[in-house]
């Protein structure tokens, strides 16, 4: 599945997402007011739900696509169904 996505694109992403929950880590430890880090916090979850929606276009483009293209569109509907079914969870 490595080639459904933009890995490079992700690996900043997903480290960008560590720095910030070191940050709130690091807030925790500092008695930062409880208002401040659930803005960190927020902007976590709004960072995770990017890469969710990153990793989903990937797989539209590149997995779904070769399934239709290769002549099985059943399967490819039902693993974008799977697909979103997953991503919508992500809250």
């Amino acid at each position: 599945m490595r080639q459904c996505m933009d890995l490079k694109n992700l690996h900043q992403r997903i480290n960008r997402t560590i720095g910030q929950l070191n940050a709130i880590d690091k807030m925790i430890e500092e008695d930062i007011p409880c208002e401040k880090i659930l803005i960190q916090v927020n902007a976590v979850k709004g960072a995770v739900h990017k890469i969710g929606k990153t990793i989903l276009e990937g797989h539209i483009s590149h997995c779904v696509r070769d399934s239709i293209e290769h002549g099985d569109p059943d399967k490819a509907l039902s693993d974008l169904s799977d697909a979103i079914d997953q991503f919508s969870r992500i809250k």
